[in-house]
């Protein structure tokens, strides 16, 4: 079952053995330190879990469905950048975000937005840049807190963007500069060698694809920069495996992340196929 409830569990801030049901670690004082018997499961679910297949696998099945619900639409390109884009409305229907649903009070297109795309190319791009940088934010921070900082970053990327009246938006871009801001963070709080070289080579990643953007249209630059903040200051918070070992708490987070974008799915679509 998925709760456990008898026999021993560890405790998700010291690590030590403690009774599942133990109101308070013995060795350090937290309290619940089974997390209610829901510690070691989330461990086994979020520790077998490819944060970055499984992010590519919803985009790619996404896509393809903001495909199929308007086919004709995805074959009206005037240039590249528009090769099989979806159509507005498909997206609408799937949870785009953006000022307009923001204050219609669709607050889930913040976390619904950010498995959706705009165009084939700008889910490549994506995708490739999700499978470059989630692997060095997992070994530096681990499985979970990945999925929290790109969550976060995803969600703040949009609020800022819907906060300054960008009508319409999609994409992980957001997400992925949080990454950025992720490993930013940990380069700069490090320092050292090893420290500097992070924080160099992803800043300048981040430097430059943030001047990029000014150069294209349709680009969410307010996006990226709300990503990048929410990334860095979501390492700032949560620590790099160096600081401390990845805990249950941190595995009930990740879990929480998931647990709400999915109902923001189902939101979504229950929303956008009503109307």
């Amino acid at each position: 079952m998925f709760r456990q409830r008898s026999g021993s569990s560890l405790c998700y801030r010291c690590g030590k053995l403690n009774r599942v049901d133990a109101a308070e670690c013995f060795y350090c004082g937290a309290r619940r330190p089974g997390l209610w018997g829901f510690g070691a499961s989330a461990a086994h679910l979020v520790g077998r879990l490819d944060f970055a297949k499984a992010v590519t696998v919803v985009c790619v099945a996404l896509y393809a469905v903001s495909i199929l619900l308007d086919p004709t639409a995805a074959f009206r390109a005037r240039n590249p950048f528009d090769m099989l884009a979806p159509s507005s409305s498909a997206l609408v229907r799937l949870g785009m975000t953006g000022a307009i649903p923001w204050h219609a009070g669709f607050w889930w297109t913040l976390l619904t937005a950010i498995y959706l795309h705009g165009s084939l190319l700008h889910i490549v791009f994506n995708l490739l840049w999700v499978r470059q940088l989630a692997p060095p934010v997992e070994q530096l921070f681990g499985s979970a807190r990945l999925i929290v900082i790109f969550t976060v970053a995803g969600a703040l990327g949009f609020v800022l963007s819907n906060a300054v009246g960008v009508p319409w938006t999609v994409g992980a871009s957001g997400a992925i500069f949080g990454l950025l801001g992720a490993l930013v963070a940990y380069g700069r709080s490090r320092g050292g060698v090893f420290g500097v070289a992070v924080f160099r080579q992803y800043g300048q990643w981040a430097l430059l694809m943030f001047i990029f953007g000014f150069f294209m249209a349709g680009v969410n630059n307010w996006g990226h920069a709300g990503g990048f903040v929410g990334g860095y200051l979501s390492a700032l918070v949560l620590g790099s495996t160096e600081r401390r070992r990845e805990n249950g708490l941190d595995r009930v987070a990740a879990l929480a992340a998931l647990a709400v974008t999915a109902i923001a799915f189902l939101l979504a679509i229950w929303t956008g196929f009503r109307l």
